[in-house]
C-alpha cells in the first residue's frame, strides 16, 4: 500500500511538498479553502531571491525604532490594538535579531537558500516549458540616495559573494540610468543582484506546478483545515466532497498554521507580517526593465503581466482585521514621481500575510505531540523562494531518506 498524506495548504510551499512526496510514491490530497496559490503566494513580489542568504533581523538602532513608532512611515504600519498580542513573539525576534545570535539563524537560513533556483528549475522544467518561462534571469535592483546608506549594504553584498558566491554588481546614477531609462529619479548608487529570478506571474507558476502534481496522479480539494482530527493512527479532515483520511498530514498554512496546531498541543510564537500591492500601467513607451526597490521610498515596483506591481512594506494587525491599505496610500504618489504609472488595474488592493516565526527560520519536520503530523510554515519573506527547497527536504525526512540539508535548525521542537 502507498504511503498517504494530506496537506493543509495550496500555496507554494503546500504545492512544492505534494509534488516531493508524490515522487516518492505517496499518496497526495492537498486541501485549501481556495484554489491553489490563492494565498500569500499569490501578491509576493515575484522573485525567487538567491540573493537573500542573511534574513531581515528587527531595527535595533533606536532611532530607526522611534521612526517607525510614529506609524507614519510607507515601510511599516501597525494596528495600535494588534501590539499587545504581537509583543512576546517581537521581543523574541528582536532578541535574536542581536549580532552573535543572528550570525548563528543565518547559516541556517543561507543553507535552504543557496538552494532556490536549482529546486524551482527542477520543478519549472518538469512543468513545462510555460513554466520555465515564467523565470526570468532579470536580478533585482535596489536603489540608494547616498554614500552613507550605500556603504554597508555594499559591505553586506561582499560578503555574501564571498561566503555564499551571491552575484551582484554595483551601479553609480549612469549605470543605473542606462539600466533603467524610464526612471524619473536619479539616484547615485544601486546594487543590482544578478542572481534571482523575478516570475512575471506568481500565481501562475504556483498553478503550473499544481497542474504537474495532478498530473502525476496528485489530488485536490476545497475543505476547511480546522475540520482536522485523529482517525486511529492517522488523521481525517472533510473536505467539500466528504471526509478523506491519511497516514499522514503536512500544515502548509502559513500565517494560520499555528491556529490549527495549537488545538493539539502546541503553539508556536507565529505572527503576521501583512502586505498589500496593486498593479499599474505604464503611460507612453515606457518599460520597468528590472524589479526595483527604491530603499529611501520603502517599497518595491515588479514588472509584471499584469502590469507594474507595487508592492508595500510591512503591516502589524490581527490575522481577521480588515484591511488597511494606507501604505499604498503613502506610496502611490511616491511612486508616480518615480515611473510613469498609469491608472490602478484593480479597484481594491491585494492583501495577504507573511508567516513569521521570531528566529527568521521556517519549522520544517514533525510537529510535537501529533503524531504522523509535519509542520512547513513560518518562511517570512521567503515562502516563495524555498517552497521548492521545503517541499523536497521535508519529503525527505516523511520518506525516511538523507536530507540534502541538515534539519536540526528548522525542527519544531524548537519553540
Amino acid at each position: 500500500m502507498p504511503r498517504s498524506a494530506i496537506i493543509l495548504g495550496a500555496g507554494m510551499v503546500g504545492v512544492s511538498v505534494g509534488l516531493h512526496l508524490r515522487q516518492r510514491g505517496y499518496d497526495v490530497l492537498v486541501l485549501d479553502r481556495r484554489d491553489p496559490g490563492e494565498g500569500a503566494s499569490f501578491g509576493n513580489g515575484g522573485l525567487i531571491q538567491r540573493e537573500a542568504v542573511f534574513p531581515t533581523p528587527f531595527p535595533r538602532e533606536l532611532k530607526e525604532l522611534l521612526r517607525f513608532a510614529g506609524n507614519g512611515t510607507r515601510e511599516v504600519h501597525y494596528h495600535p490594538t494588534a501590539l499587545p498580542g504581537l509583543a512576546l513573539p517581537l521581543l523574541r525576534y528582536w532578541w535574536n535579531s542581536a549580532p552573535a545570535r543572528y550570525e548563528a539563524l543565518s547559516l541556517a537560513h543561507a543553507a535552504l537558500v543557496v538552494t532556490c533556483i536549482e529546486e524551482h528549475r527542477a520543478l519549472a522544467q518538469a512543468a513545462g516549458p510555460a513554466a520555465d518561462a515564467l523565470l526570468r534571469p532579470l536580478g533585482w535592483m535596489r536603489l540608494f540616495a547616498d554614500a552613507a546608506s550605500f556603504r554597508p549594504a555594499l559591505a553586506k553584498a561582499e560578503r555574501a559573494r564571498a561566503e555564499y558566491g551571491v552575484g551582484f554588481r554595483a551601479l553609480d546614477a549612469a549605470g543605473l540610468a542606462a539600466a533603467e531609462p524610464h526612471l524619473r529619479i536619479s539616484r547615485p548608487h544601486a546594487i543590482h543582484w544578478t542572481d534571482p529570478l523575478s516570475v512575471s506571474d506568481p500565481h501562475a507558476l504556483v498553478m503550473a506546478y499544481a497542474d504537474l502534481l495532478a498530473r502525476e496522479g496528485g489530488r485536490f480539494a476545497h475543505g476547511d483545515a480546522m475540520t482536522l482530527a485523529r482517525s486511529g493512527a492517522g488523521w481525517r479532515v472533510t473536505t467539500a466532497a466528504g471526509p478523506v483520511e491519511a497516514a499522514e498530514v503536512v500544515v502548509a498554512l502559513g500565517a494560520h498554521a499555528a491556529a490549527l496546531t495549537q488545538r493539539f498541543g502546541y503553539a508556536p510564537p507565529l505572527f503576521g507580517k501583512r502586505g498589500y500591492h496593486k498593479h499599474y500601467g505604464l503611460t507612453g513607451n515606457a518599460v520597468l526593465h528590472h524589479p526595483v526597490i527604491d530603499a529611501p521610498a520603502g517599497f518595491a515596483l515588479m514588472p509584471m503581466r499584469a502590469g507594474v506591481r507595487l508592492t508595500t512594506g510591512i503591516e502589524f494587525a490581527a490575522l481577521d482585521a480588515p484591511p488597511t491599505p494606507v501604505q499604498l496610500a503613502r506610496a502611490e504618489p511616491v511612486a508616480r514621481a518615480m515611473l510613469p504609472l498609469g491608472e490602478a488595474r484593480e479597484a481594491q488592493p491585494w492583501m495577504g500575510v507573511r508567516p513569521c516565526l521570531p528566529d527568521m527560520l521556517p519549522v520544517i519536520g514533525p510537529l510535537p505531540g501529533m503524531p504522523g503530523a509535519w509542520g512547513a510554515f513560518g518562511h517570512a519573506h521567503q515562502g516563495f523562494t524555498l517552497g521548492p527547497s521545503t517541499g523536497r527536504l521535508l519529503a525527505e525526512m516523511m520518506a525516511g531518506e538523507q536530507p540534502f540539508v541538515p534539519v536540526e535548525p528548522y525542527r519544531a521542537g524548537r519553540f
